[in-house]
């Protein structure tokens, strides 16, 4: 009766076990599917992106050094963390990352002829940006101004430089363009948030999706070898070979 009572909860236990571990389970195997069938590239969107090229410098360039004392002079206690030269529409600028003295971020664009500042991205120029950044733009359905306090951090542009056109075309197809910088920062498709549904019910992490320390995590994977203990124990305490093997010993 004893070895009976054992045996049942045992069975009780994995039968439970294995119906509330093995719907994650199924979420994590069609996840580990999508991710290894669909390539990054597709994900990310670079096979819909034209092929960045090299900066061609048709006139001589100016040093940043005008560009650098203009945002000095605005907050003495700026700080220069990068200098990088990109190209908005045929024309080469200086993109210009600073921290300033109150610890906010931002960056600047200067010409790279004279070293003068010039204003963030407008509108026109986002539209004009995207459409140029794909090999085959379709229509423009709208675009959107947005700030960092706009968004979630479960975003799709999440973690990504802020402020940003959004410019949508048909298809259901973001492309972000930097305010700042006038580069395009991602493309999202539907592919990208397949993938990111499903990298969230990989991780378990609701909101930024990269947590892979979360106490969820964690003990889902504890339950998850819980239950494949359980069914090892089970078979070895059900086999029958094994009960023979048992009797005989003790014979």
């Amino acid at each position: 009766m004893k070895g009976r009572n054992y045996k049942y909860y045992l069975r009780k236990a994995h039968r439970y076990l294995g119906i509330f571990i093995g719907i994650q389970f199924i979420f994590w195997t069609l996840g580990g599917l999508y991710f290894s069938w669909t390539s990054i590239e597709q994900v990310r969107g670079d096979d819909l992106r034209n092929e960045r090229e090299s900066i061609v410098i048709e006139s001589a360039i100016d040093s940043p050094r005008y560009a650098l004392d203009a945002i000095r002079r605005d907050d003495a206690g700026a700080r220069i963390t990068e200098l990088r030269l990109v190209e908005i529409r045929g024309e080469s600028f200086y993109s210009i990352s600073v921290q300033h003295s109150n610890a906010t971020k931002r960056a600047y664009l200067a010409r790279s002829a004279d070293g003068r500042l010039r204003g963030p991205v407008t509108e026109p120029e986002a539209r004009l940006i995207a459409v140029e950044g794909l090999k085959n733009p379709t229509t423009i359905v709208s675009t959107e101004y947005m700030t960092a306090e706009m968004i979630g951090a479960d975003h799709e542009y999440r973690e990504k430089p802020m402020p940003a056109w959004v410019v949508t075309f048909e298809g259901d197809l973001n492309v972000y363009v930097s305010a700042e910088t006038g580069q395009i920062g991602a493309v999202r498709n539907t592919r990208w948030r397949i993938f990111d549904f499903l990298w969230m019910l990989h991780t378990l992490d609701y909101k930024s999706r990269d947590d892979i320390n979360n106490y969820l995590l964690r003990g889902f994977s504890l339950v998850g070898i819980v239950t494949i203990t359980s069914g090892f124990a089970l078979f070895f305490v059900s086999s029958p070979a094994l009960r023979r093997r048992i009797r005989r010993q003790d014979r």
